[in-house]
């Protein structure tokens, strides 16, 4: 599983050094005296200092994503891009965000309904760590129990890290039928079904969907239905049925195939100039997808159209009431009215980063459209995307904790206007989505710093500091893997339980070849196979309008209001490279901690369940840098059956007649 080190983690780790520092660096005052005195040392370690660490650290955590167009250029695609031309498109992309936060702050930061649950995790970590408090007779203070929880977090994940990589999906299905690829196809929790399947990993638990113990339960109740309407109806009926020849594909992959269910050889039809090469497309053969992986598309059409009509009938009043009355004090809450007495970051500092950003993304596309292949109208569009669906994808994020992953719209709205050219589908995609994905992030941080009454102006020096450093970081470690770690990202030539396959840059390659190289119009349009899934867009427009108006027919039943379709169909947005053994565990402890815990314990939910989210999230990344500095580095893995990824050999064949897959049984 993908190993994120989050900003809880640096939050951890600096409490030590903080304290280390306070007692350490001279308090001397620098030009005593004058207009500029200022001291390196001004007192003791404080949470303030602490929340602004924080926020540098979260401004650069996780994925930067357009490193994946990075990889996708130069390890499966294997063509040129040069240092200069990936700064620019990795710095522009991150930073361009701003712009997008400084336009709805008043919308997604003021209000009180936009709470952003993710927050709450880090606050009760800050108040664990700072706030002095009693030990309770015969339990523990916060910190006491963060300790315990952070060292038994730390020192188990060295099993499903290291020792037993068999706890990340214990498919017990498939050792009590191992001859059967029904039966792996069912019970496999990374390549099937998952039936039975659980995850003894918390890597493997929070990979893709955050904290479970983070998420409001209504929340995790509609990612449940989501899985579950997905994973075990359409998917096994689709299957089974012989929807778009799925028997002649794995039941559950990304991969890209021809006809005869064989890996499709991308390079093929791809011209000297790094474009489409249509005759060859032609001599080749149309481009075949599994079932499931083409449900998945529709379900990304579904989300994005569910998501604005839901926000129109749900959120539409009190985004009007805000647009009436932004300089109002009736719309805000306590925390709002304490911070104006801060000085405010002006609106022109955001103004001022978007428009350079966007000017130095139009050079490097026009001086450099040999590498980034993306026209200037192409910028210009992205960013009108992500002005659109900042507000609707942040309202959703700010009262679930899921966020709609609207990636796919992007895809096929350049797809359409421009096909033919990878690198500008994947460019206008990070411009288009991962710029307002970094908003919707810096939004969060505003509300982190509102929660803990940090000053706006510090906050934006450190929000700004932090991404640029985190871009140039991820930058240099990505180009220096790819330089030095032979075969990373080819599965078929690395060992077995590699650390180095790539799940999310193999998922970012195939989504280039099927909407930038070959163009939604041959796959999805009419000339494509895969056409009829266009009709999930409409489908997902009418959910919304049937929920509201239940809601509206019967408003005594609260629990209809709590049914939110772009959570429920967006949670699958995940998958792939997600699997089902992510969701089956990530569902189970989020039902244990958001309904069982919260209703029926909830002194104890509310005191520790915060803590013990950011305890485990922390032990995990700690352990985790640990096993890669010492054994991962120098290539020291184990051969035993327990290093198998989940036993489950047989759950990736396909069961059509006659199709002959190298590892699989002939039907």
């Amino acid at each position: 599983e993908p190993l994120t080190l989050t900003s809880i983690s640096a939050q951890i780790a600096v409490v030590p050094l903080g304290h280390l520092m306070a007692s350490t660096i001279t308090k001397r005052a620098f030009f005593k005296g004058r207009k500029h005195e200022f001291t390196l040392n001004p007192g003791p370690f404080n949470v303030k200092e602490h929340v602004l660490i924080t926020i540098f650290a979260n401004s650069g955590a996780g994925n930067v994503y357009s490193i994946h167009v990075v990889s996708a250029v130069k390890l499966f695609y294997k063509k040129e891009l040069t240092f200069v031309v990936a700064l620019v498109v990795v710095i522009t992309s991150q930073v361009m965000g701003f712009g997008w936060a400084g336009l709805f702050r008043r919308y997604l930061v003021d209000p009180a309904a936009m709470w952003w649950p993710q927050n709450l995790v880090q606050v009760s970590l800050f108040r664990a760590l700072h706030e002095k408090e009693e030990r309770p007779k015969g339990g523990l203070t916060r910190n006491q129990f963060f300790l315990i929880a952070f060292v038994c977090s730390f020192g188990y994940y060295v099993f499903p890290g290291y020792l037993f990589p068999m706890l990340t999906s214990f498919s017990w299905i498939c050792w009590i039928f191992p001859t059967s690829v029904l039966a792996q196809q069912l019970g496999s929790g990374l390549h099937g079904l998952g039936i039975g399947a659980l995850g003894f990993d918390w890597s493997s638990v929070s990979a893709y969907l955050g904290s479970p113990l983070a998420s409001p339960w209504f929340a995790t109740a509609n990612v449940a239905v989501g899985f579950a309407l997905f994973m075990y109806v359409v998917t096994p009926i689709s299957y089974w049925l012989n929807i778009y020849e799925a028997k002649t594909f794995p039941i559950f992959s990304d991969g890209l195939f021809t006809s005869t269910g064989q890996k499709y050889n991308v390079s093929a039809i791809i011209d000297p100039n790094f474009s489409f090469d249509n005759e060859a497309y032609d001599r080749k053969g149309p481009l075949y997808m599994s079932t499931f992986f083409a449900i998945t598309y529709g379900f990304n059409f579904a989300c994005l159209s569910a998501t604005i009509v839901h926000v129109l009938l749900f959120h539409g009043s009190e985004i009007w009431q805000l647009s009436k009355s932004a300089l109002q004090e009736k719309k805000t809450d306590v925390h709002t009215k304490l911070m104006r007495k801060y000085k405010q970051v002006p609106q022109w500092w955001f103004m001022c980063l978007l428009v350079v950003n966007i000017v130095a993304t139009i050079f490097a596309c026009e001086y450099y459209i040999d590498q980034l292949q993306l026209p200037w109208w192409g910028i210009l569009l992205a960013c009108s995307l992500a002005l659109f669906f900042t507000l609707p994808v942040g309202v959703i994020t700010a009262t679930t904790n899921q966020m709609p992953t609207l990636n796919v719209i992007t895809e096929y709205i350049i797809g359409y206007l421009y096909p033919g050219y990878p690198v500008a589908n994947m460019c206008f995609k990070v411009y288009g989505y991962i710029s307002m994905k970094q908003g919707i992030t810096f939004l969060q941080d505003f509300k982190l710093g509102h929660y803990m009454k940090i000053p706006p102006r510090a906050m934006f020096v450190a929000q700004v500091a932090g991404t640029i450093v985190a871009a140039l970081v991820h930058l240099g470690t990505a180009w220096w893997l790819m330089d030095t770690i032979p075969n990373i990202c080819d599965r078929a030539l690395l060992p077995t339980g590699s650390p180095w396959t790539c799940p999310g840059d193999h998922v970012f390659y195939d989504a280039s070849v099927i909407w930038g190289l070959i163009g939604p119009k041959r796959i999805f349009g009419d000339l494509g196979y895969y056409s009829a899934i266009n009709w999930f867009f409409l489908a997902g427009a009418i959910a919304p309008v049937l929920v509201w108006l239940a809601h509206k027919a019967l408003p005594d039943r609260q629990w209809i209001r709590l049914i939110t379709l772009p959570v429920l169909l967006g949670g699958m947005m995940n998958m792939p490279p997600a699997t089902s053994v992510n969701y089956i565990s990530w569902i189970l402890i989020g039902f244990a901690s958001g309904f069982i815990a919260y209703r029926y314990y909830r002194g104890w939910w509310s005191r520790h369940n915060y803590v013990l989210s950011g305890a485990l999230d922390a032990g995990l990344a700690f352990m985790g840098v640990l096993l890669y500095l010492c054994l991962g580095m120098e290539h020291v893995n184990l051969n035993w059956w327990g290093s198998d990824s989940d036993g489950c050999p047989l759950a990736s064949c396909p069961t059509a007649q006659g199709v002959v897959v190298e590892g699989c049984p002939v039907f």
